[in-house]
């Protein structure tokens, strides 16, 4: 009995043993198989090149001999370059595949499909293959749609520069060649000269607008940013247009809230909110009425200051609402030329108000008028002074409310009216 215990021990331990064997065999066998994966991370990319590539500011993909996808950026993930494991652009995967046979550098420019429903402005991009050792192939892709767009935008805004100056000196030396000839006619050189000084002025404001505009491009208005009481600069822009106002028998009237101060630099806003009550009065019929208004609305982040300017003009038309602000754009090009506009204003106004960290925004109908409207940051400490000043009102508000009367030192100089709505 204990022989056959013996027995069936031992060819137990034998059976053991060669079970062992085959799973450590077979285990190694598994080990040097290739798998899915690794058919993607084979071959190995040379050292030090996974770590380059994830620093390139350029989508990269490496693609192994079979056309596969060895590595990619999250930036080629992103223009849809690589989907599934493959290279997505036919194009490209050409230019890989011709590389890799003739180990030669190609470039080229595409202009690719957006992801998603492909409607929209096309990715313009610079794609650039190299070989990587033996068997791989670089392929580097370069975004090139917001140089693109830069360069489209500068080379508009030169061709409309020519063309604005063009315009002026043209016709002053038209009339200067007009004044040589009525020598003898002094009625006739009046009236030249009269038209000669009206082209000056008109060249004077459009070099003046240029220069304004490229500093308030360049210029960081927040370096020397100070508080700006918005009483100021509605005084200031009224000011500014009252003689124009009183040639069309323009009512020009402020109201809203008052004491109300934000950040910034003074004669950058002093210029925007004048180049908006300009506009204006400029496109108002005569005998209406202009409105500066100004409030404080909460908002995340902070209060902001809404300065809402309201005219009885021509309006803006759809179409046009979304270019007003572009560099020498005009809604009606005749009347500009009447009244001496630039098609600067707006986009001034647009830069300063973006350089102050705030927004601008029109609501407008044809044949009802328009409404402009900066909002801007509220001044943190003049804040703080206008609500102790206002704690302070408090404490004897019914001694002072019973003793106020319309003309009192602390009402604004200007007619009062309520502010008047502001439509998004």
């Amino acid at each position: 009995m204990n022989a056959a215990v013996a027995a069936v021990a031992a060819i137990a331990g034998v059976l053991t043993g060669v079970i062992a064997m085959l799973a450590f065999r077979w285990s190694e066998r598994e080990q040097k198989r290739p798998t899915r994966t690794s058919l993607h991370t084979d071959p190995v990319l040379p050292p030090g090149v996974d770590t380059v590539l994830s620093v390139l500011r350029s989508s990269a993909v490496v693609l192994d001999e079979a056309d596969a996808v060895v590595k990619a950026s999250s930036a080629a993930y992103a223009l849809g370059l690589v989907r599934g494991g493959k290279l997505a652009v036919e194009p490209m995967l050409q230019m890989a595949r011709d590389t890799r046979r003739d180990g030669e550098i190609r470039q080229v420019e595409l202009d690719l499909p957006r992801r998603g429903n492909g409607r929209g402005e096309a990715l313009a991009v610079s794609a650039r293959v190299a070989p990587l050792g033996s068997r791989l192939v670089l392929l580097l892709v370069e975004d090139l749609t917001e140089a693109r767009r830069i360069e489209a935008v500068r080379r508009d805004f030169v061709a409309n520069v020519s063309h604005e100056l063009k315009t002026p000196v043209g016709a002053l030396s038209l009339l200067s060649e007009a004044v040589m000839d009525a020598a003898d006619d002094p009625e006739a050189v009046e009236r030249f000269a009269g038209r000669m000084q009206i082209e000056a002025t008109r060249l004077t404001n459009l070099v003046q607008e240029l220069i304004d505009l490229s500093r308030v491009q360049n210029d960081d208005p927040l370096d020397d940013a100070e508080p700006v009481r918005v009483d100021e600069l509605v005084a200031e822009a009224i000011d500014r247009c009252r003689h124009a106002a009183g040639t069309k028998q323009i009512t020009m009237a402020a109201g809203g809230t008052a004491d109300l101060h934000v950040r910034g630099n003074r004669g950058q806003l002093a210029a925007a909110l004048g180049n908006l009550v300009e506009n204006a009065v400029n496109y108002s019929p005569a005998r209406t009425r202009v409105g500066i208004a100004a409030r404080r609305v909460a908002a995340t982040g902070g209060d902001l200051i809404e300065i809402a300017v309201t005219d009885q003009g021509i309006g803006i038309s759809e179409k046009d609402k979304e270019r007003v602000f572009e560099r020498f754009y005009r809604v009606d090009p005749a009347r500009s030329r009447a009244t001496g506009g630039t098609g600067l204003g707006l986009a001034i106004v647009k830069h300063v108000v973006a350089s102050h960290g705030g927004e601008v925004t029109v609501w407008s109908a044809e044949g009802q008028g328009s409404t402009f409207t900066l909002r801007l940051p509220e001044a943190g400490p003049a804040r703080d002074r206008a609500q102790r000043r206002s704690d302070r009102a408090g404490l004897s508000g019914e001694t002072e409310r019973s003793s106020s009367s319309p003309h009192s030192p602390h009402t604004s100089p200007y007619e009062t009216f309520p502010a008047p709505e502001v439509l998004p």
